[in-house]
């Protein structure tokens, strides 16, 4: 009889996850300053019957479409930004990039997985600038620092001082208080043991000072002798004899 052929196409998917690159490229940024960037990705082809169809069918080299889109929309992602507002926002560019690839992935049958920005490269002359920039920057803020510490190193002597002037000022009051209760009690003594007999409390202040010298005062029954003298009292002539 009749036999007919039966042709079979056997085709493998390998479903593990894939690490690209995205290649080196210049890109122009919003202010005009030309730059070299790269990164990487992780895509992962899915392995449910309708996504192989879809790789199969929809797309002719899934990973060659891959890298070209993200080059593509990475470049217009730096343009879009100033060459600052790039330099720090590498999670925010990757996490966009991300979101756009998987957008087409979807269609054909694959799952992104994770975008990285590795490399945003200035011009040689720019990055002179921002070495000199940052320099400068780190002076400035040493110079801050050393003004800060003089300004703080001041602003204790200055409360030393003040505490000292107070320390010395409570010290004063303190004399002064002693003083103060000194003559009330002298007071209140000559007022009790000296009313009506002014003149021997005249003699005993006058007499104080010479007192320190280890001068002596006579006392008798009859008062205060205003007889000052050095030394031992003198033997009289009634003793001698």
């Amino acid at each position: 009889g009749v036999q007919w052929p039966f042709a079979q196409l056997v085709r493998v998917r390998d479903v593990r996850e894939h690490t690209m690159d995205i290649m080196p490229q210049s890109v122009i940024t919003k202010d005009n300053v030309e730059i070299s960037v790269d990164g990487v990705m992780w895509v992962r082809p899915a392995a449910e019957e309708d996504a192989i169809k879809r790789t199969f069918y929809n797309i002719d080299d899934w990973k060659r479409a891959v890298i070209q889109l993200a080059m593509t929309n990475l470049r217009q992602e730096f343009g879009d930004l100033t060459l600052d507002e790039s330099l720090v926002a590498r999670e925010t560019i990757a996490t966009n990039l991300k979101a756009t690839l998987g957008a087409f992935a979807v269609e054909w049958g694959l799952t992104v997985s994770k975008v990285e920005i590795r490399l945003i490269d200035p011009p040689e002359d720019i990055k002179r600038a921002m070495h000199k920039q940052k320099t400068a920057e780190q002076e400035r803020r040493s110079m801050r620092l050393l003004a800060t510490g003089e300004y703080e190193a001041a602003e204790q002597k200055k409360l030393a001082a003040i505490q000292r002037a107070e320390g010395d000022r409570e010290a004063a009051i303190k004399i002064a208080e002693g003083q103060a209760e000194a003559i009330r009690l002298v007071n209140e003594s000559a007022e009790r043991y000296f009313v009506g007999n002014a003149q021997s409390l005249k003699q005993i202040e006058m007499v104080e000072a010479s007192m320190k010298d280890n001068t002596k005062v006579i006392l008798t029954d009859k008062g205060i002798t205003p007889t000052l003298f050095l030394g031992d009292l003198p033997v009289t002539d009634a003793k001698r004899r």
